[in-house]
């Protein structure tokens, strides 16, 4: 249970880091140098004292009455995420959600690259979409393996997202994003986090209902 607890107070700690990486980006583009605990705290409506634990990770630590370095503290935040380099992934189902993910230039600024896209649709196969090339989802498993890929997002039809997940698993893939219903049955090793669109809007819709 404490164990459960603790990954759980580490992954919120996680999803803050994006929100400031983007606060300092912007500040470097205005010329600031530095960046304090207390300016990032009142952006983000958090306490100081959580945004000094949230930074620690980066290595980088704060001179008095100054703040963090900002070029430093962007590096050290990245490399704590795993965002210094761009990690090559694929994405499995180029429908409509699939063509706007292939789409999306930002994941380049979170260190993600699309090398790759898979359907079962002969009409889209050979295409590229967004610059990606698409191959057929039988050749999934094959060309995972050989651009050794970590990372892959799912985006197919509930029917076929376990065997797709199986073949991104065979061909070595250790995480994936999970953008369908379903919930992927798969080895401990292999992390899943699972976009839950419906979820969401549930939490958007009930909010504002009781204001």
């Amino acid at each position: 249970m404490g164990g459960t607890r603790k990954s759980e107070i580490g992954d919120r700690m996680v999803k803050r880091l994006p929100l400031y990486l983007r606060l300092l980006r912007e500040m470097r583009d205005r010329g600031e140098v530095y960046a304090s605990s207390a300016a990032l705290a009142k952006i983000l409506e958090v306490d100081p004292i959580v945004v000094r634990k949230d930074l620690a990770g980066s290595g980088i630590g704060g001179t008095p009455r100054l703040g963090f370095p900002i070029d430093p503290l962007i590096k050290g935040i990245e490399r704590y995420v795993g965002w210094s380099d761009a990690t090559a992934t694929v994405l499995a189902g180029v429908g409509k959600l699939g063509s706007a993910l292939l789409g999306h230039t930002g994941f380049r600024d979170h260190g993600l690259q699309i090398v790759a896209a898979f359907d079962p649709d002969a009409r889209r196969v050979g295409r590229r979409v967004s610059g990606v090339p698409v191959y057929a989802t039988d050749k999934l498993t094959e060309i995972v393996r050989r651009l050794n890929v970590r990372i892959g997002i799912l985006t197919v039809p509930q029917a076929v997202a376990q065997s797709v997940a199986d073949a991104m698993i065979a061909g070595g893939i250790r995480g994936i994003w999970n953008f369908t219903t379903v919930q992927l049955v798969v080895p401990a090793e292999v992390i899943i986090k699972r976009e839950d669109l419906a979820a969401s809007l549930a939490v958007l819709s009930h909010r504002l209902h009781v204001k």
